[in-house]
């Protein structure tokens, strides 16, 4: 799964799984571009360890709802590295959970942009500089074919969206660009402390097969598989990852 030399923009790689996919694709020799939000501190640790690796990575502060931030983190990958060879599109979020009833225009707004638009604008902003061979991977969620826990319909229904659009971008992009997404359930990740009780999660990990919650280096080894030519006859797969809580 040799990534050597390859350039791959992780956007919402900082910490957890993004961060986790940052590390491993640099394990194959990749040079990282890595977005964070708000995790600086991480994001920063990420960079130090991946040049430990002998790979080159730098980290940089976008909003990714924003075009303008989308163009900037296009524009300074390019001056760096030249080229972009993979796009990981990790970023996304719950916000919070909201029941439908009690649900404003705005929190609806908002999770769409931060889980849809955003992936929508990096992959139209990198395709054009992307050759023949390049890989894109989207991230969906468990929700999207489930529908989410308690208060997680707009978050579900956006990661359903990144789902149909990961399948339409394959057969828009085919054969030069594979595009494949990743469903990952009950990862033990920042996500989870934050908007799951912990009651929940027990309950979650003891219904999979596996009996146990997932790890984001256990994710990000799949990432780097779609990313490299090992996926190479893979693309517009939505793949689960989820120790067996569901099968689809």
């Amino acid at each position: 799964m040799s990534m050597n030399e390859k350039v791959v923009i992780i956007s919402g790689g900082g910490r957890d799984i993004g961060r986790a996919c940052a590390i491993d694709l640099a394990k194959q020799g990749a040079n990282i571009v890595l977005t964070y939000h708000s995790s600086s501190e991480t994001a920063l640790s990420a960079v130090t360890e991946i040049e430990a690796l002998g790979c080159q990575a730098i980290a940089l502060q976008a909003d990714l709802t924003k075009s303008e931030q989308v163009d900037e983190v296009i524009k300074t990958t390019l001056n760096t590295f030249g080229k972009i060879d993979s796009l990981v599109h990790v970023s996304g979020g719950l916000i919070n959970r909201v029941k439908i009833a009690e649900m404003s225009n705005e929190h609806w707004d908002n999770v769409m942009d931060v889980n849809l638009k955003s992936l929508f604008m990096m992959s139209r902003a990198c395709i054009p500089h992307m050759k023949a061979g390049s890989s894109i991977v989207t991230f969906a969620s468990q929700a999207g074919r489930d529908g989410g826990g308690g208060g997680a319909i707009a978050y579900a229904a956006s990661k359903g969206a990144v789902m149909t659009f990961t399948r339409g971008l394959a057969k828009e992009l085919g054969p030069d660009i594979r595009v494949n997404s990743v469903c990952p359930g009950m990862i033990d990740t920042g996500f989870h402390d934050t908007f799951t009780q912990s009651n929940v999660r027990e309950f979650v990990a003891g219904a999979t097969a596996l009996k146990r919650e997932g790890e984001s280096e256990e994710v990000a080894k799949l990432v780097t598989f779609l990313a490299s030519d090992s996926s190479s006859y893979m693309t517009g797969n939505c793949i689960d990852i989820n120790g067996g809580l569901l099968f689809s």
